[in-house]
Parts: structure tokens; sequence; C-alpha cells
């Protein structure tokens, strides 16, 4: 049955005001701020660069330069992932393919350094991200990545994102054909996974140990319209 969007109305883009949780703060991201301290993160894990478009970076000011360049682009709203309890920035992402027309936003160009790698404070920055998707009105949220990247497609699937299928040859990155893997959210499913982020975030879900009691997939599995036929086990 086609939706009504008779009373909807566009969204407005994001305005760069930082994102707070419990464990982190997403700021906006400046070169200045941020750039040491997200290239110290970042420093001997040339391997996080593996799929993206840029990097790694051979010095402090190269990165430097190159999140000067990124924070120019109008069409983007980059933020540092700034760990509340160190005070270190540990990540980046951003905002991007902005269309409020459409109600449609992207998630990209993330990259988490080990210091975060598969910690509550990574998961807090990805569910803040989204809860201002959908709290501005978007009606789609969207995750994109190299299919090549099975560590990105299953965050994206634990994260309670759909599997919409694979773009083949969609792009040339760093000399090498790129397939890209598309994934999303859309609005009527928010409040299922907005409940399952608060009960995975809840300080009674993790032990004396900071164990997990229950899995964040485990919670939005039955969220998803679709998963991802590609990560079968040990895949």
């Amino acid at each position: 049955m086609e939706k009504d969007l008779l009373h909807w109305r566009p969204p407005a883009a994001p305005d760069g005001a930082p994102l707070t949780g419990r464990h982190v703060v997403l700021e906006t991201l400046d070169a200045d701020l941020h750039a040491a301290d997200l290239f110290r993160a970042f420093s001997g894990h040339d391997a996080l660069w593996d799929y993206m478009y840029d990097g790694p970076f051979s010095s402090a000011a190269s990165y430097h330069r190159w999140v000067k360049e990124r924070t120019l682009a109008p069409e983007t709203q980059f933020y540092a992932i700034r760990d509340l309890a160190s005070g270190h920035c540990g990540g980046v992402a951003s905002f991007l393919r902005i269309n409020p027309t459409a109600g449609s936003i992207e998630v990209g160009n993330i990259c988490i350094a080990p210091e975060l790698q598969q910690s509550t404070q990574a998961t807090e920055a990805m569910y803040l991200m989204m809860q201002w998707v959908f709290g501005a009105g978007y009606r789609r949220y969207e995750w994109k990545c190299n299919a090549r990247n099975v560590a990105s497609r299953r965050a994206a699937q634990r994260l309670g994102f759909s599997y919409e299928g694979i773009f083949r040859q969609a792009a040339v990155a760093k000399g090498r054909n790129r397939d890209t893997a598309w994934f999303s959210v859309i609005d009527n499913e928010w409040p299922a996974l907005h409940e399952a982020f608060g009960a995975w975030l809840a300080p009674s879900n993790f032990d004396a140990s900071g164990r997990q009691r229950e899995h964040l997939s485990d919670l939005t599995r039955l969220v998803r319209a679709n998963s991802d036929p590609g990560l079968r086990p040990g895949n």
C-alpha cells in the first residue's frame, strides 16, 4: 500500500550541533581541534583504510590537511567521536548524500580506531546519529560499504540496517573495482530499533566485568526486513 505523504515535510539538513550520549559526544569535525588526536588513534593501524577511498596517512600534517579538506565540503557533515571517559577522540563518521527533499540521508566515512572498536562507545555513536536522523524527520537512513568489507556488512546488520543488495562495479577505489553493498533503515522501523538500542545500552545489560548480557544483533534481528545472505558462519 502506497504511503500517504500529504502531510510530510522535508526535514532540515544536519546543523552540526553536538550529539551527546552517556559514553560519547559527537562533535563537528575540526582539523585544529581533532586531527592530532585522531591521527594518534589511527597511527600504526593502516588496515583501517583498506576499504576507504583515502588513506592511510603518513604524517600528522597530511591527515590534518585531509580533515581540513573534508570539513570544507558543504554536502557532508563530519563528526569526531570523543570518548567521554578518556577525553580522547577515537573515531570519525559523517552524514552524506543528504537529500531532505526525499527524506533520505546516509551514514558513511566511518573510521573507528582500535581503542573504540567493538565498544559501547562505538555503538552509542551510531545510535546517536540514527536517533538524530529520525528525530529530524528523515524517512530513510542508508549504509553503503565495499562489498568485500565483511566487518562493515556485519556492523550494519547488527545495528538494524536491512540488506538491499549489491551494486556491481559501482565505483573504482584505489585502482580497484568496488562492488557496493546497500543497507537501510526506514522510519517505521525506528521505534522498535530505538527500543532495542535502549535495552542494549542500559547499564543493566552489562555485568560487573562489562560483558553484555544480551547481544544487540539479537535485539535487532526481528526488526530487520532482510538479512545479508553473504554473512554466513565463518564469513
